[in-house]
């Protein structure tokens, strides 16, 4: 910009001086005389006005030539050049009509001709992280999965198309259904984008499969954190998960981190029976009778289950049938209205054989849910 105004400022100061010379000659009158090599020239004003004229169009023409000589050396040379910035704008004319055609296709539905026109895009742009991203998914559109995991692969190198590589990639061992590779790309893609939604359902499932618990926990609670799931649906699923990874709890082996996970899972949903079932029973393997009380109370108030009645039975397998009707008032005083009460009543009188009390709390129960255990 600065070079221009300077050659269009020479120019004006130039013509101006041209114009005052030119005026002061004709004014003049004189003949102007030009001698070269034994020659003598003599020309009226107007001639000599005429032949600076052409003196000057031959100079300007000389260097013209000159810079267009340079200009060639240095295109051969492979230097920037007026001459390489015209062909360089000609092949990124042609790549982006290649690349225009190439969505179009893809949009269109055919895979192998968006694919060509992709190809033919590459070859003329410099610009990768978009030619990739297009030969990729115009090789998918048509089918040829090596191609596009070429492409993919490609993608890695640039920062800026990284994680959409690894998208791509994912993708594929999924559809390949190779999980283990699926499941450690997940990770990495998680690594690179904690709040991607995507990358949070496909990480999240891949470890379920897995059983990969304490990752699948913590995936969750990232979902928590970016506002894709309300707090009660986090707080529902993170107990189920953590009553998974709770499994194998009772075995001999059992470890402190499963034992925990099962006191965990009834923390985080006190109304999920088997977490409180499994957390109970922990506590009874570490003789906390008091905490297996509590855990199952607040189950039973929650919802009564028989699952939660045998567990509770455990914590004193050796008490008389009087003794464990006084116990389980605990129980039984909480929803006395529960069909689930009134059968465990019934059960537990049953036991101390007093068959009318055990009549009265059955009530009409037979009648209004007809279960087989009512029966």
């Amino acid at each position: 910009m600065l070079w221009s105004l300077i050659k269009i400022v020479v120019f004006v100061v130039l013509v101006a001086v041209a114009t005052v010379a030119a005026g002061l000659l004709i004014d003049s009158g004189s003949a102007v005389q030009i001698s070269y090599a034994g020659w003598e020239f003599s020309l009226g004003p107007l001639q000599a006005l005429i032949v600076a004229v052409l003196a000057l169009v031959l100079v300007w023409l000389f260097l013209k030539a000159v810079a267009l000589l340079i200009a060639v050396l240095r295109f051969l040379n492979g230097d920037e050049t007026a001459i390489s910035r015209y062909f360089d704008r000609n092949r990124a004319a042609r790549g982006y009509q290649a690349l225009t055609d190439g969505m179009l296709a893809l949009a269109s539905g055919e895979g192998r001709l968006a694919l060509i026109k992709a190809q033919r895009a590459a070859g003329y742009l410099d610009q990768p992280e978009l030619t990739n991203l297009m030969i990729a998914q115009a090789a998918e559109a048509a089918g040829d999965t090596k191609k596009a995991e070429v492409a993919y692969k490609s993608m890695l190198a640039e920062p800026r198309t990284r994680f959409v590589g690894i998208r791509g990639l994912l993708q594929q061992r999924l559809a390949a259904g190779d999980r283990e590779t699926a499941l450690k790309l997940a990770e990495k893609a998680f690594e690179m984008k904690p709040r991607h939604a995507e990358t949070q359902n496909t990480l999240l499932r891949l470890q379920s499969e897995s059983a990969d618990w304490k990752g699948a926990r913590a995936t969750l609670e990232a979902q928590r954190k970016s506002g894709a799931l309300p707090k009660d649906v986090f707080k529902r699923r993170d107990a189920v998960m953590a009553l998974q990874a709770a499994q194998g709890v009772f075995e001999e082996d059992a470890s402190i981190e499963a034992r925990e996970a099962a006191i965990a899972a009834n923390r985080l949903s006190p109304d999920l029976i088997p977490a409180a079932v499994m957390a109970a029973r922990s506590y009874l393997q570490k003789r906390e009778k008091k905490n297996a009380t509590r855990v199952l109370k607040k189950a039973w108030e929650a919802k009564p289950h028989p699952d939660i009645a045998a567990a509770f039975a455990e914590i004193e397998p050796e008490e008389t049938p009087a003794q464990r009707i006084k116990r389980f008032r605990t129980l039984t005083a909480i929803h006395p209205e529960n069909p689930e009460t009134q059968q465990l009543l019934a059960e537990l009188l049953i036991a101390a054989e007093e068959f009318p009390a055990a009549r009265r709390a059955i009530g009409d129960l037979a009648v209004k849910h007809p279960t087989q255990r009512a029966l």
